[in-house]
């Protein structure tokens, strides 16, 4: 471990400070697990606010922090519940923006330094979209310092008003790492037969039936590989407002297209495709290309948001939208198993450059202490 800091602004006693999860989002709450661990580890107290599924989920307690139960909702009483949380903190992290806007009405009156990282953008179109951009400006003109796992998301923070705003890539998980393909008790064949894929190809999309996943352009480009032989087959696990509408167009249009609903089970899912499909409209630092590159298993994504900053040469990307160029790529990697092995080579390479947990940690504890510890008189 880095050896770091973790005493109170007054050298007394360790450092406390209070994690703010809204609690719907999986990236974020995967990091404040990690985070909550190792930040235990190097002596903070660590008090993780989220509702009680989120712990159930994510085992906040079981990483060594206090887990005390704040509502999603932005209510006077959940407001209440986390400005009591954070009383005695030295300093208060909030991650994503519903999170982060609770944390400052908690804070209001207080002099409590603000961390906030933006793990992602949130998706809203229309008067929502509007309403998203003032909560931003509230949120970053109110919080000591933004990190943002993307320099798409710095940017973008100080665009809006930040004060301070630094890049601070995210590490993904151990335990959400994918399996290798080397391991010898991987369980593919068996995977593959269960969804169907036996003797064909399994292209793998990973994400909630939103909007600006982009299934609608994925279901297009579906339609041209059913000429191949054999026709692939495309598995997507998630859930969303949209499954009905998707499971329709692959009925009536008889696409070759699986949608699993949401499974526990995606590093091994992702493990037995031979691509990963991400069609998004926009990508912050996705934790489906991270995986897809760890597992070694090719990758076409949409050239949106940090995926370029994410994956460097070690993906295929496709404009956003054009399905002809989606399906045109997928079918040359399919007859193209030199350029697929030259894909997973690099993938390995471009992993191997992400931060570790460790880092991670390391870093998000530089910049408490920078605001936490007391600064020479001059």
């Amino acid at each position: 471990m880095t050896p770091v800091s973790s005493h109170s602004p007054h050298g007394q006693s360790p450092l406390r400070t209070v994690q703010v999860l809204g609690g719907g989002n999986a990236r974020s709450s995967a990091h404040v697990r990690s985070l909550a661990s190792g930040l235990v580890a190097r002596g903070v107290r660590v008090t993780v606010c989220a509702p009680v599924d989120a712990d159930r989920t994510y085992d906040f307690s079981g990483a060594g922090a206090e887990h005390v139960h704040v509502p999603r909702s932005s209510d006077p009483g959940a407001v209440a519940a986390l400005r009591a949380a954070c009383a005695d903190a030295d300093l208060v992290h909030a991650h994503g923006l519903h999170a982060s806007f609770r944390a400052v009405l908690a804070l209001s009156g207080r002099r409590t330094p603000l961390v906030v990282t933006w793990h992602d953008r949130a998706q809203a179109e229309g008067a929502r979209a509007h309403l998203v951009r003032l909560l931003e400006r509230r949120v970053v003109k109110a919080a000591s310092v933004v990190l943002g796992a993307s320099s798409t998301l710095v940017d973008r923070a100080r665009a809006t008003g930040a004060r301070d705003a630094r890049l601070a890539a995210v590490a993904l998980p151990g335990v959400r790492k994918a399996v290798r393909l080397e391991d010898p008790d991987r369980p593919r064949p068996k995977v593959r037969a269960e969804l169907g894929a036996t003797g064909r190809p399994l292209l793998m999309a990973v994400g909630s039936l939103d909007s600006h996943r982009g299934y609608d352009t994925l279901l297009d480009a579906s339609r041209a590989w059913r000429e191949l032989d054999p026709v692939p087959l495309v598995v997507i696990a998630g859930e969303g407002p949209l499954r009905t509408e998707l499971q329709r167009r692959i009925e009536d249009e008889g696409l070759p297209v699986r949608l699993i609903g949401r499974r526990d089970d995606v590093t091994e899912l992702l493990a037995a495709a031979d691509i990963a499909l991400l069609s998004s409209s926009w990508e912050s630092r996705s934790v489906l290309a991270q995986e897809a590159l760890h597992a070694r298993v090719p990758l076409v994504a949409t050239e949106v948001g940090s995926m370029p900053e994410l994956v460097g040469d070690a993906a295929e990307l496709v404009p956003y939208g054009d399905a002809e160029a989606l399906a045109d790529t997928v079918v040359r990697l399919l007859g193209d198993p030199e350029r697929c092995e030259e894909l997973r080579a690099k993938g390995v390479r471009q992993a191997a450059t992400w931060p570790s947990e460790d880092e991670t940690v390391a870093q998000v504890l530089s910049v408490y202490d920078e605001l936490t510890q007391p600064r020479p008189l001059v």
